[in-house]
């Protein structure tokens, strides 16, 4: 089963955060907007781009909409500035740019400047880490956030910050494919009236294999 066709089938167990209406109307506005001149609100324009490559990396566009084809990149974006919990939202761009830290120390060069096999290796080396370096990561962002408690200028260790933040945007990315329009209208089982209820069925006849959108 390729990447694509996973996605497809997932339920809501995955790439799931706590949102409320505002944000699902926050991700139907963004799906018109046009991405050849779009400009962060929240993110540097650097961080942004890279966030751009980063979600082309998990979600291409094959059979399905890639991420954007929906626009994720400025969801995530407007969601930081516009929804997201001010600590949160830090947190984020905090990341962000201890993963352009981790990029540049890992190739010797800008993330503007990354082509898609760059991301390709980066995504590998963090969303596959081994479970000892997994534990690693974590710990180092424990330790951070110990440490900016008392001083919160202090910088995230790339690597960890690198990790925790292309976890995070899978997660969302994730979240924001499953639950969009183009994506849970023609993509998914949909059924906008549905008919009998039925208690136990196969979901591989109910709805052709696919997770029943929302």
């Amino acid at each position: 089963m390729n990447r694509r066709q996973l996605i497809k089938n997932l339920g809501l167990g995955a790439g799931v955060f706590v949102v409320g209406p505002s944000a699902l109307s926050l991700l139907q506005s963004c799906k018109n907007e046009p991405d050849y001149d779009w400009q962060p609100v929240y993110l540097s324009a650097s961080n942004g781009l890279a966030l751009k490559q980063v979600l082309d990396t998990i979600l291409p566009a094959t059979d399905t909409p890639g991420a954007s084809d929906l626009n994720i990149a400025q969801f995530i974006d407007s969601y930081m500035d516009t929804v997201a919990e001010p600590e949160r939202a830090k947190e984020f761009k905090r990341s962000a740019d201890a993963f352009a830290q981790a990029f540049e120390k890992e190739f010797e060069k800008s993330q503007d400047d990354g082509a898609k096999e760059d991301y390709d290796q980066i995504l590998k080396k963090y969303l596959k880490a081994t479970p000892a370096d997994q534990e690693k990561y974590m710990k180092r962002n424990t330790e951070t956030q110990d440490a900016q408690n008392q001083e919160p200028d202090v910088e995230m260790d790339s690597d960890a910050g690198a990790y925790a933040y292309l976890n995070n945007v899978r997660d969302m990315a994730i979240w924001a494919w499953k639950n969009s329009e183009e994506v849970g209208e023609n993509v998914m089982w949909y059924d906008p009236i549905p008919g009998e209820y039925i208690a136990c069925g196969p979901v591989s006849e109910l709805g052709g294999g696919k997770a029943m959108s929302l």
